[in-house]
């Protein structure tokens, strides 16, 4: 079977780059298929897609991509539809905010997307990009109608979680199968008791700093780890108990977690995260925030405790609360193995299975 992987752009090793690291490796001889890759962002991470047969489009020559890529969306039909897939029976697409999911597939061609989430800024403006201007509104509303017409096409849908499918299901009004992503797990380690820790983006999304304002008024030790555009305010709202750590060699990350009381994630409209998932499996319960994804992730009062309001006061109640429950490694790490690499490619290895059987009888029917 000749298997062909779309991904929206390589530009930064996220969440969606590791998805797309594991379907590589369930189909290592499949092209990828890609906008446009930049290499001086990737930086290091580019050793991540080594020796990997990447295929970006004609994007790629535009002198203003790598850093004008937003302003250049009004193209991404061009991009999508100028790629010739022609010669493949699988195409899988690893779509979110660049549209991949818009290729062009032939009939018999079974195209399944795995879509991370339909673009929000396109489907939630108000509150993805509340400071748009005339321009981005005239863009948006037209690729919002071309986004529609594009997961028309798509055979099947797969995404990260409930919350995702319900917007696939309301935006796009398709059947969708809920996988979530794979994650690398230790499945050991014990809770420790010396500080709190984030892991993650330093970018104003990901609210940070009711992390670091709730450890402030509680007095407590916090650990960070990450980098991102907000890092500066960041570190100049801190007090001296916390600490910031940039980035951790991956290999090092088992001593940080073997010291950790908890990790806390406070992103309020988080869909799915890796470290959450990589706390537990080092045995470590995490705090999160109960109107995002991670609720779907964490098991209230057993591996973790989900606060309800994305405030400093909801926060400290709930590092409060949690200082004066008891929780198990062993819950943490046998719940973050439902999330494992194997756990993953297997459930979509049966997905994908079942679904070139339909999409063949379906042809056979036709005929």
């Amino acid at each position: 079977m000749r298997v062909a992987l779309v991904h929206d752009c390589l530009q930064e090793y996220g969440d969606a780059e590791r998805i797309l690291r594991v379907l590589h490796r369930m189909y290592p001889d499949a092209p990828v298929y890609t906008a446009f890759i930049d290499r001086q962002e990737l930086g290091s991470a580019i050793a991540h897609f080594k020796d990997w047969d990447i295929r970006p489009t004609w994007a790629q020559r535009l002198p203003a991509i790598t850093h004008q890529h937003h302003r250049l969306r009004p193209l991404l039909p061009f991009f999508w539809e100028s790629l010739n897939l022609s010669s493949f029976d699988l195409v899988i697409s690893s779509s979110s905010n660049y549209l991949s999911k818009a290729v062009l597939t032939r009939p018999d061609t079974l195209h399944v997307s795995y879509c991370h989430t339909p673009p929000r800024y396109l489907w939630e403006p108000a509150t993805h990009a509340p400071h748009r201007t005339w321009y981005d509104i005239w863009v948006d509303s037209s690729l919002r109608q071309y986004d529609f017409q594009a997961a028309q096409r798509v055979d099947r849908f797969v995404t990260t979680s409930e919350i995702v499918a319900r917007r696939i299901k309301k935006f796009y009004r398709r059947p969708v199968e809920v996988i979530p992503p794979p994650v690398k797990v230790e499945a050991e380690g014990q809770i420790g008791n010396q500080y709190y820790l984030y892991v993650g983006p330093l970018t104003r999304s990901h609210q940070v700093d009711l992390v670091i304002e709730a450890c402030h008024r509680l007095d407590r030790p916090l650990w960070i780890i990450g980098t991102g555009d907000d890092a500066e305010r960041l570190q100049g709202i801190a007090n001296p108990t916390t600490r910031f750590l940039k980035t951790v060699p991956e290999d090092e990350m088992a001593k940080i977690y073997a010291d950790a009381r908890a990790l806390i994630f406070p992103r309020v409209d988080a869909d799915f995260a890796f470290p959450p998932v990589e706390a537990m499996g080092h045995g470590i319960p995490v705090i999160a925030s109960e109107q995002s994804g991670i609720r779907e992730i964490v098991l209230n009062y057993r591996t973790g405790l989900l606060f309800p309001e994305p405030t400093v006061e909801s926060l400290c109640q709930a590092i409060t609360q949690f200082e004066g429950l008891r929780f198990f490694a062993n819950a943490c790490i046998q719940r973050a193995e439902e999330f494992a690499e194997p756990v993953f490619t297997s459930k979509l290895k049966w997905f994908i299975a079942q679904a070139l059987d339909d999409h063949q009888a379906q042809g056979a029917a036709i005929e």
